[in-house]
């Protein structure tokens, strides 16, 4: 096993259940950042938050990532992922780069075309209308994506006013903040061997989950192997003059104290899963739940880790921070030094 960052991944779900640490939308952003500073001090290298529209969970995320960059000074924010059929782009552009400064050069921007969502065509409240045959708006996401991305290159367009209130550089003018980079650090969150190849293709990195729209019979994790090495063959062919990055997210859950073993000790003989969503077959990924010495034992068989260099760890949040921090305590000390992680 290579050297790895290892993240976590948050939904940032929230319900007023009495068996909830999360009871509040309030309480899931306070938490996220407080996980975010705790995560920070273990020596996790990343902090990422799922976007979702319409539902209770984390919905915009560039408040969020701006207060924890405000509280931290070393890990890497993100998204996994921004739906962009609800995205302005151009909007999108000013928020990112001003995330992306307050951090000083921290943002990891994970992108695609979403999830299934809680409502029909959540895209179309927002303003937004696919072309006729767009099914389920993919190339809406993609042309949303492809003027995202030219944007933050930072190139002038706009004709400047001649007579503006304030005075202007010469020149076309282009969004401000501008950041530095980012372009280099936009992911595009793939769920199937084509879309990582057409990944490569635009130049983003790749992030992957535990989730694939597609089932060829092998187990999860070699065919998230042969997704990822796709996209690097891709890439290379591309020759674009920056390397790639790849993560992929697994929930994995430690068992060294009663506490773990009630929340997870059923989790350890988990299993992928093949079902349907949006249509199609879709192959889900297992749980990894079991001793630390287990656990390295099923984690240096899992091509798709060895494959990748970033790592994330899906938190269940609604168990509150302490406890989170305390699943990432014992990944980082205990699993991610005898992989070779960390």
């Amino acid at each position: 096993m290579s050297k790895k960052k290892i993240g976590f991944l948050n939904f940032g779900h929230w319900t007023p259940s009495p068996q909830s640490q999360v009871r509040t939308a309030s309480d899931a952003l306070l938490q996220s950042i407080e996980l975010a500073v705790a995560a920070e001090e273990l020596g996790v290298d990343g902090a990422y938050f799922r976007v979702h529209h319409f539902a209770r969970q984390l919905g915009s995320p560039f408040p969020l990532l701006s207060a924890i960059a405000a509280r931290t000074s070393t890990i890497e924010i993100g998204t996994g992922v921004i739906d962009m059929r609800y995205e302005n782009p151009l909007y999108m552009t000013e928020d990112a780069g001003a995330a992306d400064l307050i951090s000083g050069g921290r943002l990891q921007l994970g992108i695609s075309r979403g999830s299934p969502e809680q409502v029909i065509e959540g895209y179309r409240y927002f303003g937004y209308q696919p072309e006729e045959g767009d099914q389920g708006g993919a190339e809406l996401a993609r042309r949303h994506t492809e003027v995202f991305l030219q944007m933050l290159e930072g190139q002038g367009f706009a004709e400047p006013n001649p007579r503006p209130m304030f005075p202007n550089p010469p020149g076309l003018l282009r969004l401000e903040p501008h950041a530095p980079g980012l372009r280099q650090r936009i992911w595009w969150g793939a769920s199937t061997r084509a879309t990582a190849e057409w990944t490569a293709e635009q130049g983003m990195n790749l992030m992957s989950s535990t989730l694939l729209l597609e089932d060829t019979g092998v187990p999860f994790h070699q065919l998230q192997a042969e997704q990822i090495e796709r996209f690097r063959t891709r890439w290379a062919e591309a020759g674009h003059d920056f390397e790639p990055r790849v993560s992929v997210s697994r929930s994995i859950f430690p068992i060294v104290s009663d506490l773990d073993r009630a929340y997870f000790g059923g989790e350890s003989r988990s299993q992928d899963q093949v079902g349907h969503l949006d249509g199609g077959t879709a192959r889900f990924g297992k749980t990894y739940a079991g001793t630390p010495e287990q656990l390295v034992k099923e984690l240096a068989d899992d091509e798709a880790i060895a494959a990748a260099d970033t790592v994330l760890l899906a938190v269940p949040n609604q168990l509150g921070v302490d406890y989170n921090a305390h699943v990432l305590e014992s990944i980082v000390t205990q699993l991610a030094p005898a992989l070779g992680w960390h």
